[in-house]
């Protein structure tokens, strides 16, 4: 036995020696917080615990770590709004947007408070202050104060005041409240508090009482200036798109108008485009909703966005693009010409390095063709316009400029007052415009919004809509015609009545991606994210923000790394990521591109076990050294997964394992092995 388990172990070293590196276990969680903006600074002995961009992080004064806190790391929200430090329970309180509260140790325990968030009242919950005393936290809020026991993880007591308390005090026994217009309530601590009557309006209370104390010191505030805890600039993410190993993020649409941001992920190094040009440009620039990057230069990008068009070498700003240096033109919709509105709401290369571009709203533009050479060649066509108050424009938000596997351009127009499908045989000159929809079953849809453009494996062309995701066929995509029938999925009942469902219906779903094994992920308007079958029929996940780490059930964006099956979501809240079990197939399995991993599986480890590199729906055998077939399935696009046990449901014995694989149509594959050090022998 001793021998054997030896062996394994050897053998083990050698295999780890050979693996790649390899992404997270299958079902692990990331956030990708900002933590830019420093807000707020609280001293806990010798740590700090700093509130930036409404996220948390923890400074360790002596040895100089910095621990960040997250949802996926036990934190119940994702919008901070104030902290402060009980000296008494040691335990900082972190009270979110939403009234739900936080109670964070320094070793990184956190107990949550849910009593405000979930308590039903018609006053406004919202917490505008913290002061302490003792054990407790006194909150005011819009309608009082809310005692927290800070040892106890609860809630005391409330006062409903009758008036909004945006600053707080204790001394001598008393506690005072302020309200923005300036009125002072105090009470007794020792009066019965919950009695309104307890309380009594002056005009006399201790100089700076109302004052709050962060503890921000200047030396405080230098230091946490100069920490780097890592992550994006922005927590706004309205575009995502993964391409050439990074994931490029856009902040999209904003009725805020944001400042523009393009922040690129490279492994676990964020990267922020140059945005602060307005000098340069003499512009505003805000809202930025696309980019795309160049074939033959990865360094070479360009954006668009409410402002015009925007190009970026190695994330330096290069040149804009404007009504004053090219053809494109003001948005009509704007009321008159101005800069800050010209509308480059898509930007697709193509193979051969040429940029298309769509430039909406405006008068007699609509889709662009930028040539390497600096050419400008417009394609527009007044099939492309859409009439409203009297006037005529292209359409209003022209998005996902997409070439499919047929090399057609298709793009929607995500607009309320006319949403429509463009599909354009460039080499054809053929333009098709459908604005008038109906089903598979002849029933009209109305429609709002055309979004999310993606094609799958069988052709067939997808959008994200109002009324749920619908496609158009694959031959209907490849003939054209100009009217299409959108197809929305059916889920039998089966419950004897012969009826079905339509998949996801009048769910918006304003994001949605289709990864290596042809599953759909449907990311929704206040729903959260679903994750369907390559078959349409069967709901693989449902993720909310109730039941996951998602950080918001808005979801603005979704993007896939296809080589590790990670999906990253871009919500109102942030960006996070779920690393799923499917990659996108390889044409061909061999020894230099089929891997697993984790490789050596340690003692404890209960997770699975990830082949990567496979082709389509491969055939997946793991046999003993001896031939011994101990488990098979079919790949997830390029991915197969193992718990590491037996046909019988037993976790196998320490030892080297093959995986032998076979295409689908049964040809020859490759072995890869792995090797597992458990218990048992």
């Amino acid at each position: 036995m001793l021998r054997t388990s030896i062996m394994a172990a050897a053998l083990a070293a050698a295999i780890m020696s050979q693996a790649p590196a390899c992404a997270a276990p299958i079902g692990t969680w990331r956030a990708y917080m900002a933590y830019s903006d420093v807000q707020q600074i609280c001293e806990a002995g010798r740590f700090l615990f700093v509130r930036a961009s409404n996220s948390l992080y923890q400074y360790n004064t002596g040895d100089g770590e910095i621990t960040t806190y997250d949802k996926v790391s036990g934190l119940s929200g994702t919008y901070i709004t104030h902290i402060a430090w009980n000296a008494a329970a040691q335990r900082l309180i972190a009270v979110y947007d939403n009234s739900n509260i936080d109670l964070v140790e320094t070793d990184g325990d956190v107990a949550n408070i849910p009593d405000l968030y979930l308590k039903a009242m018609t006053e406004d919950k919202t917490v505008n202050c913290i002061t302490m005393s003792g054990r407790h936290a006194y909150l005011g809020t819009n309608f009082g104060v809310v005692k927290v026991d800070m040892a106890a993880a609860e809630v005391s007591e409330t006062y409903i005041l009758g008036i909004a308390v945006t600053a707080a005090g204790i001394d001598g026994g008393n506690i005072y409240v302020r309200s923005p217009q300036g009125q002072v309530l105090a009470a007794s601590l020792s009066a019965n508090l919950i009695d309104r009557g307890s309380w009594a309006a002056t005009t006399s209370y201790p100089q700076g009482i109302f004052n709050v104390d962060n503890s921000e010191t200047e030396d405080n505030r230098e230091l946490v200036a100069s920490l780097q805890p890592g992550g994006p600039t922005y927590n706004y993410f309205g575009y995502l798109r993964f391409k050439g190993g990074k994931l490029y993020c856009a902040n999209g649409v904003s009725a805020s108008e944001d400042k523009a941001a393009l922040q690129v992920l490279d492994g676990d190094r964020w990267t922020l485009y140059e945005n602060d040009i307005e000098e340069q440009t003499g512009n505003r620039f805000v809202n930025l909703y696309c980019c795309d990057v160049d074939p033959s230069d990865p360094g070479h990008v360009f954006a668009g966005g409410q402002t015009g068009l925007y190009e970026y070498r190695n994330g330096k700003f290069v040149k804009a693009y404007n009504y004053d240096n090219s053809p494109l033109l003001s948005a009509l919709t704007a009321g008159s010409v101005r800069k800050d509105y010209v509308l480059v709401t898509s930007v697709e290369f193509a193979d051969d390095g040429t940029l298309w571009l769509a430039n909406s709203a405006t008068a007699s533009t609509s889709i662009f063709e930028l040539r390497t050479d600096g050419t400008w060649v417009s394609h527009h066509d007044d099939r492309l316009l859409v009439e409203y108050d009297g006037k005529h424009y292209s359409m209003e938000a022209m998005e996902d400029l997409t070439f499919d596997s047929r090399g057609l351009m298709w793009l929607g127009n995500n607009y309320w007052h006319e949403p429509g499908v463009v599909r354009y045989d460039v080499g054809a000159g053929q333009l098709d415009v459908c604005k008038e929809f109906q089903n598979q079953d002849g029933v009209s849809l109305t429609m709002t919004f055309f979004n999310s453009l993606c094609e799958d494996r069988q052709g067939n062309i997808w959008f994200g809509t109002n009324v749920g995701p619908v496609y158009i066929a694959a031959d209907q995509a490849a003939s054209g015609g100009g009217s299409f029938t959108l197809v929305q999925p059916k889920i039998p009942r089966n419950d004897g009545s012969n009826l079905a469902d339509y998949l996801l219906n009048n769910i918006e779903c304003p994001a949605m991606a289709i990864d290596g094994a042809d599953r759909k992920w449907f990311g929704t308007s206040g729903n959260g994210v679903y994750l369907i079958s390559s078959d349409n029929m069967t709901q693989l996940h449902h993720f909310t923000s109730e039941n996951s780490p998602l950080l918001s059930d808005n979801i603005r964006a979704i993007a896939i790394n296809d080589a590790t099956g990670e999906v990253f979501f871009g919500t109102d809240r942030g960006l996070c990521s779920f690393m799923a079990d499917a990659t996108a197939p390889a044409a061909e399995m061999d020894a230099d591109n089929v891997y697993a991993y984790p490789n050596p599986v340690e003692p404890g480890y209960t997770g699975l076990i990830t082949v990567n590199g496979l082709s389509f729906d491969a055939d997946v055998k793991v046999t003993t050294a001896t031939g011994y077939l101990v488990a098979q399935g079919r790949s997830n696009g390029g991915t197969f997964t193992w718990d590491g046990r037996d046909r019988h449901g037993q976790r196998v014995a320490s030892g080297v394992y093959n995986i032998v694989t076979a295409k689908a149509d049964g040809s020859k594959g490759t072995v890869c092995k792995v090797a597992i050090i458990s218990g048992r022998q």
